[in-house]
């Protein structure tokens, strides 16, 4: 019998993708995001996605993110 986690259900795996589609409503964009699972991660970075053009990139991890209108 498996129990059920609530608790991470809705986490985004760390650095897993490295592809992110983030909205305004994610701003201010940080990696690794809230969501994300921390035990693996580096430390948290804020990223200037509205400077870069829509999208940025974390230079700890190299994880990509674009910024949806």
């Amino acid at each position: 019998m498996s129990l059920r986690n609530p608790a991470a259900e809705s986490r985004i795996p760390a650095n897993a993708e490295h592809r992110y589609r983030v909205t305004r409503a994610d701003l201010p964009l940080s990696c690794p995001m809230p969501a994300m699972s921390l035990w693996n991660s580096h430390p948290k970075v804020y990223l200037a996605i509205e400077d870069e053009g829509g999208t940025a990139q974390c230079p700890y991890c190299s994880a990509q993110y674009l910024l949806e209108e």
